[in-house]
C-alpha cells in the first residue's frame, strides 16, 4: 500500500513546502492538495516549490475539476512540471465542489467529466488529441506521464471511473461503503472490457494519531460535512430513498437528514460550524483515529478490500506527530516484508 498526505494551501506556502517535505522524510509517496483557488492559495504553484524541494514525492490536485480551469491548461501545467520535475504528477478529478460552488457555478455533466479526462490525459502524455474541433498537441512536450484518477459517489460517477480512470478516489474510509464502491468500479470496468486490476484504489480520510477520542472527533467532524455535500448531490438527483433504489449504502445516505446548509467560508476546516449534524459514529465511521495498532488494524482491512493507497488528511491540529508515527510504525507495518536471508 502505498500512503499519500492531503494538505490544505493555506499561508505561508513555506509551511505546506515544509509539511511536504516531512511527509517524505517520513516514507509519503504523494502529497495531494486541495484545489479551490478562492478559499486556498493556487496549488500548482505550490506545486512547483514542493517538487524543487523534494526528490520522489508525486503531487497532484486532490480535486481539481473541468469548470474552473481551460482543459488544456490543465494539461499544459502538467506536461510542464513533468518537464521540470521528471514525471512526479499525478491529476485527480472530480466533477466539482467549493472551487464551483463558491463562485455560483454547477459541478460539471457527466459528459464533460468523461471529456476532460480524455483531453487532459492525451495532452499531458505528450499525445495528441481532438478538442473543440481541431487536433492539439504540445509541440514542445516529450515523454510527459500522466495518470488521472477521478473522485467519485454516485452510481453513474462511479461507472465512469471504472471505464475511464487510472485510479478511483473514495474520500471516507468507511469499510462498508468502500467494499461497495471499490466492487461497482471494478465491475464498471469489467463491463467496459477492461482489466479491473489496472485501475488503483485510494481511500482519503482525515488520519489522526491520539488516544483523546472525544478531540480527535471534534477536530474530523468538519470531514463528515464536506462528504455530506456530495451526497446531498446524490439525494436530491435519486430522492430520499437513495439507498434502496440505487444501491448506496445507507451508511452513506441516512446521516445527511438533519443537514440544514453548509458554509463553504470554513469548507474543509476544524472550525467549520455547519457540521453538527455529523454523528461522533459517522467520524469514526469514515475517518481514522486513534493509536497507531488501531491505524494499522483498519488499514489492513481496507488493504483486504483492494485499496492501493491511503491518502490521509491533515487538517488538524496533530500534524507533525501524526506523520512522525505514521512513518515509524503505521507504514512500516503496511509495507511487504523482505528478509535478509531466506
Amino acid at each position: 500500500m502505498d500512503f499519500g498526505v492531503v494538505l490544505q494551501t493555506n499561508p505561508p506556502a513555506s509551511r505546506v513546502i515544509q509539511l511536504a517535505q516531512l511527509a517524505e522524510a517520513h516514507g509519503f509517496s504523494h502529497v495531494w492538495t486541495f484545489d479551490s483557488h478562492l478559499l486556498w492559495e493556487e496549488p500548482y504553484v505550490i506545486y512547483s516549490a514542493i517538487l524543487a524541494a523534494t526528490r520522489r514525492v508525486t503531487v497532484g490536485p486532490f480535486v481539481t475539476n473541468p469548470a474552473t480551469r481551460d482543459w488544456t491548461v490543465t494539461a499544459s501545467v502538467f506536461a510542464t512540471l513533468n518537464e521540470m520535475y521528471g514525471n512526479r504528477t499525478i491529476c485527480g478529478i472530480g466533477r466539482g465542489d467549493s472551487a464551483v460552488r463558491v463562485t455560483n457555478g454547477r459541478p460539471a455533466s457527466m459528459a464533460e467529466l468523461r471529456e476532460s479526462i480524455h483531453v487532459i490525459r492525451e495532452l499531458a502524455n505528450s499525445r495528441a488529441v481532438d478538442y473543440k474541433g481541431a487536433t492539439l498537441r504540445f509541440p514542445w512536450s516529450t515523454g510527459s506521464q500522466l495518470d488521472v484518477w477521478v473522485a467519485a459517489y454516485g452510481p453513474m460517477a462511479l461507472a465512469l471511473t471504472g471505464q475511464v480512470a487510472d485510479g478511483f478516489i473514495l474520500q471516507l474510509a468507511d469499510l462498508d461503503i468502500a467494499e461497495w464502491m471499490i466492487g461497482t468500479v471494478r465491475a464498471a470496468a469489467a463491463e467496459a472490457g477492461r482489466d479491473p486490476d489496472t485501475i488503483a484504489f485510494c481511500v482519503a480520510a482525515p488520519m489522526y494519531i491520539g488516544t483523546d477520542r472525544a478531540h480527535m472527533i471534534e477536530q474530523c467532524r468538519w470531514f463528515g460535512g464536506m462528504v455530506g455535500n456530495h451526497v446531498a448531490d446524490i439525494v436530491a438527483k435519486y430522492g430520499p430513498s437513495t439507498g434502496s433504489r440505487t444501491g448506496v449504502p445507507a451508511a452513506l445516505t441516512d446521516y445527511i437528514a438533519g443537514r440544514t446548509g453548509y458554509d463553504y467560508n470554513t469548507h474543509g476546516r476544524t472550525e467549520n460550524d455547519h457540521v453538527d449534524f455529523v454523528p461522533d459514529e459517522i467520524v469514526e465511521r469514515f475517518c481514522i483515529l486513534g493509536t497507531a495498532d488501531e491505524h494499522i488494524a483498519k488499514l489492513e482491512r481496507l488493504r483486504a478490500l483492494g485499496v492501493t493507497q491511503f491518502a490521509g488528511y491533515l487538517q488538524h491540529d496533530n500534524k507533525e506527530e501524526t506523520l512522525r508515527v505514521y512513518g515509524e510504525r503505521v507504514i512500516p507495518a503496511l509495507r511487504d516484508h523482505v528478509t535478509a536471508k531466506a
